[in-house]
């Protein structure tokens, strides 16, 4: 009987414990399988978005005759020439361009951090009547387009005599609502210890926000600032209702007048986008582990 009893038993922890191991090498095999999957897919949409970039390259370092008789003569002329950004230069007032989108999407950055983390605060760490419906309102301000809003908003800037001024182009871009979503669930995840520990020190609610909340979010105010940042550089729709004064253009402005006035001269047209854009994409390499960092919330880990 004992002998009986103890063989089936020896037999089912062979089989327990070889099926650990043969699961483990098809986990082993299907990891290795995913991960070459995704290289390929990186890989990819890597090349897809760089053939574009790189033909608006190749097309602003072409003379604008080759240019303006199509595709296959911009990929086999190969006399790279700077003319363009040279023309784009005497051309187009650009570093007034640059200094008008530096000043606005500084301060509309600076600006809505500080306001979104300072609404985001409240709806994550005080307790009132109605906070959630006060969210879900704030939420539902994605949901509107902003060229809806244009037509009041230009209104509303006559009506203050703020037309063809940098705070026409700035106090509109303030209120982010998905600045101050992403900083509640910043917020949210941190532990609410922390909190009452500067309570009991004696710490109130604006030192418990500036010296503890702040410090922490360091890399979601990174991510925030950087993407208002973007997002106001690119801005056209807004400037280019509010302003008329070209020594307050933006870049973007800037490019749509001198577009008009270039016809046909695509390399001209192509530099100047170029241009536009280059100073985003340093911005995005210094800065690219902040972005990641912030949008996903791994600030706190580690």
């Amino acid at each position: 009987m004992t002998t009986t009893a103890v063989r089936p038993g020896k037999r089912r922890s062979y089989v327990s414990g070889a099926a650990p191991a043969a699961n483990g090498a098809r986990i082993g095999t299907s990891g290795k399988t995913f991960q070459v999957v995704s290289i390929i897919v990186l890989v990819v949409f890597a090349i897809i978005w760089l053939i574009p970039s790189l033909f608006a390259l190749k097309t602003s370092l072409t003379d604008n005759g080759v240019a303006a008789l199509g595709a296959q003569a911009i990929l086999t002329h190969w006399n790279p020439t700077l003319h363009s950004f040279a023309s784009f230069f005497q051309a187009g007032d650009i570093w007034n361009w640059y200094l008008a989108s530096g000043i606005t999407s500084v301060i509309t950055a600076f600006l809505t951090v500080l306001f979104a983390s300072m609404a985001a605060f409240a709806l994550s760490r005080l307790r009132f009547r109605g906070r959630n419906v006060t969210f879900l309102l704030v939420i539902l301000g994605i949901m509107i387009p902003t060229q809806v809003l244009i037509v009041p908003i230009f209104q509303m800037l006559n009506w203050m005599s703020l037309l063809n001024t940098y705070w026409s182009v700035i106090f509109p871009q303030v209120p982010a609502v998905i600045a101050v979503f992403i900083f509640k669930q910043f917020f949210d995840g941190i532990p609410a210890e922390m909190e009452e520990a500067a309570r009991i020190d004696g710490a109130n609610r604006w030192q418990v926000y500036w010296s503890l909340i702040v410090p922490l979010s360091r890399p979601v105010i990174a991510a925030v600032s950087i993407l208002t940042f973007v997002g106001v550089w690119n801005n056209l729709l807004l400037p280019l209702f509010v302003l008329s004064n070209p020594n307050l253009m933006t870049i973007p402005v800037g490019l749509a007048t001198v577009q008009s006035s270039f016809g046909q001269r695509y390399a001209d047209i192509q530099a100047g986008a170029i241009l536009a854009a280059l100073p985003l994409i340093i911005l995005y390499l210094i800065f690219q582990r902040q972005i990641v960092e912030g949008v996903t919330g791994s600030g706190l880990k580690g």
